[in-house]
C-alpha cells in the first residue's frame, strides 16, 4: 500500500480524536494525554480514544428512554432551597452539588467486616415479604455467594420480587459466574455493560460499583463491601479483607430504590415496579443524603462533595480508603485544610492488593506528608474500607475510592450522614485501627532510591486508569 495512503488512513482518525477531545474532555490533562496519544501513535492512539476515551453512558442512557424515569429521578433533587442554604458549613454542599435536600428520621449503624454483615443481610432476606432488590460489583460463588444466592432463591419461592444486578466486569472475579449460579435459581437477574468480543465492548471502561441491598423498602445495606469469603473468617481460614457495611432505615431507603430503579431501566431497559406501601420507618433523627455519581449527569457530583466538606472543615478530617490516588483538586483541599489547622489522617492499608496502585500513590503521599498530613499503613487483612469522617458530625459512607476511576470513570453511590453518635463509632474505630498501624514518615519517602521512585512516578502516570 502506497505510504500516502497509509498517512491519509491515520489522518481521518487522528484527526476526528482530536476534535472530539477538544470538544468533549473536561479535564485538559486528560484531553491533552488523548490528543497526543492519537497524533504519535499511529492508529493504535485513536482506536484506543474510541474505546476506551468516550462517555457514550449518556447517549445510551437516552437510547434506553432514561426520560421516561426523569419524575421518579427528579423526586429526590428538589429545587426547593431548603432552610439551611446559604448559611456557611458542610450541609450546604450537597445540596448545592445535587439538589437532594436531606432526609431526616433516618438509623444509619455500621457492620464490621462480614461476620457482622452477612447474618443480618441473609435475615432479612429471609424476612422479606414484597421485593429484594441487590447490587453489587462482585458476587463470588464461593460458601458466601452462595447462601446470598440461596436465601434470594427461597424468597423468590415464597413469591417476593428479586432482582439482582451485577457488574459485567465485577463478575468476572469469580470464576463461576455469579450471573449463571443467580440464573439457575430462577431468580431475575441483569448484568451492567458486560464485556463481549462480537460486537467489541465498547464500555468495558465503565463499571457499576454501587453496593445495595433493599428489602421491601424499609431495609437497606449500603457501604462498600463485596460478597465473598474474603470478608469474613469461614471454615478456619482467616478473614482477608477488612471492611465496613451500614444498615440503613428511614426516608432514605426510597431515595435507594429510586437509585437502584434508574441502574436496572439503564441495564434492562425495564421499569421496577411499584410494591405495596408502608410507613416508613422512623425512629432516629440521622439526616441523610444520597449523593450519586457516575459518567453520566451526574458526573463530579461525589469530588466536589468531597472537596467542598474538606472546605468547610474547621477541627478534623479523617479519611480511610484502600485506593489512594486524589487528583490535584483533592490534593489542595487537604492541603489547604492543613494549612487551616485542621487535622487530617488518611488510612491506607499495608500491603495492597493492587501493587501497583501502592506503587502509584506514593508519589502524592510524599507531598501531602509535607503538611504535616498524617498517614498511616494499616496491617492485615487488607483494609477495604471507605469512610471520610468530619468534624465531629459529619459522615460520607458508600462505594466511592479516592481515586480516578472511582470519582470519574465508575458508577458510585455516597450516603452523606450527619449525626454525632454515628460519627463518634467511626472515629473510634479510626482511634483503634491507628493505635495499631504504622505511621507513614516523609523521610522514608524522601529517601526512595531512584530505581523506586522511577518505578512509582511511572504507576503514578496511570493514575486515572487503575
Amino acid at each position: 500500500m502506497p505510504t500516502y495512503l497509509l498517512v491519509l488512513i491515520h489522518i481521518g482518525p487522528a484527526a476526528w480524536g482530536v476534535y472530539h477531545a477538544l470538544l468533549y474532555k473536561r479535564d485538559p490533562r486528560a484531553a491533552m494525554g488523548w490528543i497526543m496519544a492519537c497524533i504519535f501513535i499511529p492508529y493504535g492512539g485513536p482506536i484506543a480514544y474510541f474505546l476506551f476515551g468516550i462517555n457514550r453512558v449518556r447517549t445510551r442512557a437516552k437510547g434506553l428512554q432514561r426520560r421516561f424515569l426523569h419524575v421518579a429521578y427528579e423526586a429526590g433533587r428538589r429545587k426547593v432551597e431548603p432552610a439551611h442554604a446559604g448559611e456557611p458549613g458542610k450541609r450546604d454542599v450537597g445540596w448545592r452539588v445535587t439538589g437532594r435536600v436531606l432526609s431526616d428520621g433516618n438509623d444509619v449503624v455500621p457492620l464490621y467486616n462480614g461476620e457482622a454483615a452477612y447474618p443480618e443481610m441473609l435475615e432479612a432476606i429471609g424476612r422479606a415479604r414484597h421485593r429484594v432488590l441487590l447490587a453489587t460489583y462482585i458476587l463470588k460463588a464461593d460458601v458466601t455467594g452462595t447462601a446470598i444466592a440461596d436465601a434470594l432463591q427461597r424468597a423468590t419461592e415464597r413469591g417476593v420480587d428479586v432482582k439482582v444486578m451485577v457488574d459485567g466486569i465485577g463478575e468476572l472475579y469469580s470464576w463461576r459466574r455469579a450471573s449463571r449460579l443467580l440464573q439457575k435459581r430462577g431468580i431475575d437477574v441483569a448484568r451492567f455493560l458486560p464485556p463481549t468480543l462480537l460486537p467489541p465492548s465498547v464500555y468495558i471502561n465503565l463499571r457499576n460499583h454501587r453496593k445495595m441491598l433493599i428489602i421491601d423498602d424499609q431495609l437497606a445495606f449500603a457501604g462498600g463491601m463485596n460478597i465473598g469469603d474474603e470478608h469474613t473468617t469461614i471454615e478456619g481460614r482467616p478473614r482477608l479483607v477488612s471492611d465496613v457495611h451500614f444498615a440503613l432505615q428511614g426516608r432514605v431507603v426510597p431515595e435507594l430504590v429510586e437509585l437502584f430503579s434508574l441502574d436496572w431501566h439503564f441495564t434492562t431497559g425495564k421499569s421496577v415496579a411499584a410494591i405495596p406501601s408502608e410507613p416508613v420507618h422512623d425512629s432516629s433523627n440521622m439526616h441523610c443524603r444520597i449523593v450519586p455519581d457516575g459518567p453520566d449527569d451526574e458526573l463530579d457530583s461525589l469530588a466536589a462533595t468531597i472537596q467542598g466538606v474538606i472546605g468547610a472543615a474547621r477541627q478534623t478530617i479523617d479519611i480511610m480508603t484502600p485506593y489512594f490516588l486524589p487528583g490535584r483538586e483533592l490534593m489542595s483541599s487537604l492541603e489547604s485544610a492543613a494549612l487551616r489547622g485542621v487535622r487530617v489522617r488518611v488510612v491506607l492499608p499495608k500491603k495492597n492488593n493492587l501493587f501497583y496502585v501502592h506503587w502509584a500513590h506514593r508519589n502524592m503521599l510524599a507531598e501531602l506528608l509535607r503538611w504535616d498530613i498524617e498517614a498511616w499503613y494499616q496491617p492485615a487483612p487488607f483494609c477495604h474500607s471507605k469512610l471520610f469522617c468530619v468534624d465531629g458530625d459529619y459522615s460520607l459512607i458508600g462505594s466511592a475510592n479516592l481515586d480516578s476511576r472511582s470519582l470519574r470513570l465508575n458508577f458510585e453511590l455516597g450516603i452523606e450522614v450527619f449525626s454525632a453518635a454515628l460519627n463518634e463509632e467511626l472515629a473510634g474505630h479510626f482511634d483503634r485501627t491507628i493505635a495499631v498501624s504504622e505511621r507513614a514518615l516523609y523521610a522514608d519517602l524522601d529517601n526512595r532510591s531512584l530505581p523506586v521512585r522511577l518505578r512509582d512516578s511511572a504507576a503514578a502516570l496511570f493514575s486515572p486508569y487503575l
